[in-house]
C-alpha cells in the first residue's frame, strides 16, 4: 500500500524559485543601501520564510526597523517578480499528474507568504493540488505543526498514510513535529550529502524515484 496523501514543501521541492528570491532579495538589499548576496548565499537563507531571509540577508546590527522596511520592499518585489525565472523542477509536473491518478492527495505546506504560494501553485499546478498553505499572521510557521494540520484539513485526511516531502532542515523538523514519515529530495536547495549528514534515510534523487516511493508506502 502507498501513501494516500502527500505534504510537499514547495521552494526546492517542487519550484525551483532560488534566482527569483535571490533577484528580490538584491533589490530590497539595494535600495536600502546595504550589500547584495550571492546566489549561493541566498541558497543557504532559504526555509524558515521571507521574514528569516531577509534577518539572514541584511547587515549584521541592522536595526529591527529597517529589516522590517527591507522585508517590506522585497515582498512587494516579489510579488511582482516571483514567475521571472521560477519553473517545476523536471519531472515534478509528471509526478504530481501520476499521483492524482492514482487517487492520492496532494498538498503544498510552504513557509513562503500564503499570497505567494497560492499564486504560484495557481500558476504551475492548476488542478493537481488539494490545498496550497502559506504563511499567514497567527499560524505557525514550519516546523510549527500548524501548516500540515491546516493542509489536512483542507484535504479533510488524517495523518495516517500521510508523508511529508521537503528538500531542507525545517522540512525534517516539520516532519518529525507533525509525527509524519519523511522523504526528502537531493535536487533542492541542500543536496544530498547534507542530507545524509543531517541523518535523513529516504531521499529521492529523482521525481521519477519519488514517485515510486511515494506509491510504494515509502518502502
Amino acid at each position: 500500500m502507498g501513501y494516500s496523501t502527500v505534504l510537499f514543501d514547495l521552494d526546492g521541492t517542487l519550484l525551483d524559485t532560488l534566482g527569483d528570491l535571490a533577484a528580490s532579495v538584491n533589490f530590497a538589499l539595494g535600495e536600502m543601501g546595504y550589500p547584495g548576496r550571492t546566489r549561493e548565499e541566498v541558497r543557504q537563507m532559504v526555509g524558515n520564510g521571507v521574514a528569516s531571509l531577509i534577518a539572514r540577508a541584511v547587515p549584521k546590527g541592522t536595526s529591527p526597523a529597517d529589516s522590517e522596511r527591507c522585508l517590506g520592499i522585497f515582498r512587494q518585489h516579489y510579488s511582482l517578480h516571483m514567475n521571472d525565472t521560477t519553473v517545476p523542477y523536471p519531472g515534478v509536473l509528471r509526478l504530481l499528474e501520476k499521483l492524482r491518478e492514482q487517487g492520492v492527495a496532494a498538498a503544498v505546506v510552504s513557509n513562503k507568504f500564503d499570497q505567494a504560494v497560492k499564486g504560484l501553485c495557481g500558476r504551475w499546478f492548476p488542478g493537481l493540488l488539494g490545498a496550497a498553505i502559506g504563511e499567514l499572521p497567527g499560524r505557525g510557521r514550519k516546523p510549527d505543526p500548524a501548516m500540515v494540520e491546516a493542509a489536512l484539513g483542507e484535504l479533510r485526511r488524517s495523518r495516517e498514510g500521510t508523508v511529508y516531502v521537503g528538500d531542507s532542515e525545517p522540512d525534517i523538523l516539520t516532519a518529525q513535529n507533525a509525527g509524519l514519515p519523511l522523504v526528502m529530495v537531493s535536487w533542492g536547495f541542500r543536496g544530498e550529502a547534507r542530507l545524509r549528514e543531517l541523518g535523513v534515510q529516504s531521499i529521492a534523487s529523482s521525481p521519477e524515484q519519488l514517485l515510486e516511493l511515494l506509491l510504494a508506502g515509502g518502502r
